[in-house]
């Protein structure tokens, strides 16, 4: 091939696991008014790592087969888990932050990173003690399901670490009600079998990203300007239980604004909601609560959004 090319690369390992135990409790919290939430112990700090590595030095591997320059993606993995031991901040982002500064200081001919993080949900677990439940500091039970997220890519700034890029996300909830929907009005035509209806049960699968104004306030230590997960997601549930709407549209709009409002130091929050509402089967017809629903046909209609500040 002699015609000229140009060419993006990058590598990693994906998915590592990290069990942490006792991390450096979240504390220090802003409060809002839809959240019980103020904080965490950490004393299960688990999450799953994907470390991405850019470099013009990687190219020749690829082109050449010279490896001379090539990290290990099994190095990256030990690497990982064994500077997890060594962190001392309580945030999600503040974890990638500290093993993504250390691996651009530990090799410099990486020029940026970018690394992910997913939750791995454990939860005390709620045990007998003088005669009241409290929650254990030492034995948790897996909570599959929803989970907080974040992305970091960062590059040098001298002898400092530059966060060019990241998102912030609560993601794969489930959320279900009863009533408090409609779906009205929408164009009707040969290939149109929904019906119309005033008040559904309505069912979504909703992930929620956010990003920040400034890094700053997404690492600062004393953590009064940063946005917890648990927070977004009682928020966009408060939402959800509250707020009649004539659309999924016009639902996630509601929670997009919400949060806006809610935490002034975001930028911009994108929300994706895929409309798992179950086929009604069977309807009392002395009490318009008493329903039969089935599973809906394996095809989900999915709802975009972001919201973003003016600049």
């Amino acid at each position: 091939m002699t015609e000229m090319v140009t060419y993006q690369h990058s590598y990693g390992k994906a998915y590592i696991p990290v069990y942490r135990f006792s991390a450096r409790p979240l504390t220090g919290l802003s409060p809002i008014p839809e959240s019980s939430f103020t904080g965490r112990t950490n004393m299960a700090f688990f999450h799953e790592v994907d470390l991405e590595v850019f470099g013009e030095r990687f190219l020749r591997s690829y082109t050449d087969g010279d490896n001379r320059d090539v990290i290990a993606t099994d190095s990256m993995k030990n690497f990982i888990l064994r500077h997890s031991l060594d962190f001392d901040g309580a945030t999600q982002e503040a974890f990638l932050f500290f093993l993504g500064s250390a691996f651009l200081k530990t090799y410099q001919h990486v020029e940026h990173v970018r690394l992910t993080a997913r939750e791995i949900p454990f939860v005390p677990l709620t045990v007998p003690q003088n005669g009241q439940f409290v929650s254990s500091t030492i034995a948790f039970a897996a909570s599959p399901g929803a989970y907080a997220t974040a992305t970091l890519a960062l590059a040098r700034d001298g002898g400092h670490t530059l966060v060019t890029e990241h998102q912030c996300g609560y993601v794969n909830q489930l959320l279900m009600k009863l009533s408090g929907s409609a779906f009205t009005g929408f164009i009707r035509d040969d290939y149109t079998t929904l019906p119309e209806t005033r008040d559904r049960p309505l069912a979504i699968k909703l992930d929620v990203f956010w990003q920040y104004q400034t890094a700053d306030d997404l690492l600062a230590p004393d953590h009064g300007r940063y946005v917890a997960a648990e927070q977004v997601r009682d928020l966009t549930r408060a939402v959800f239980a509250s707020y009649t709407s004539e659309s999924i549209q016009q639902l996630v709009h509601e929670m997009g604004m919400h949060i806006l409002e809610r935490f002034p130091q975001l930028r911009s929050v994108h929300l994706v909601a895929e409309n798992r509402t179950r086929q009604i089967i069977a309807e009392s017809t002395t009490d318009p609560m008493v329903k039969v629903c089935s599973d809906p046909f394996p095809a989900y209609g999915v709802i975009r959004l972001t919201v973003q500040r003016a600049v």
